[in-house]
């Protein structure tokens, strides 16, 4: 699943350690999240989503593949 973590971060000036310390997980969280090598759960979209003000769909792009999931 494709995401805006890193576009809304780089947008708002904060690192990935200041995220990740911002929504308790660690850098190497936030790093995979970005790389899209995983998928965040639905309480990390939450609280990320939060963060930055946006909502979940803001953040998150789906499509169809994602269905199957």
């Amino acid at each position: 699943m494709q995401n805006r973590i890193q576009e809304l971060r780089k947008r708002q000036k904060v690192t990935q350690n200041e995220l990740a310390d911002a929504v308790d997980v660690t850098r190497q969280t936030i790093i995979s999240l970005e790389s899209g090598k995983y998928n965040a759960s639905l309480v990390l979209a939450h609280k990320i989503a939060q963060y930055f003000n946006v909502s979940i769909e803001e953040m998150f792009i789906f499509d169809k593949e994602d269905e199957n999931l």
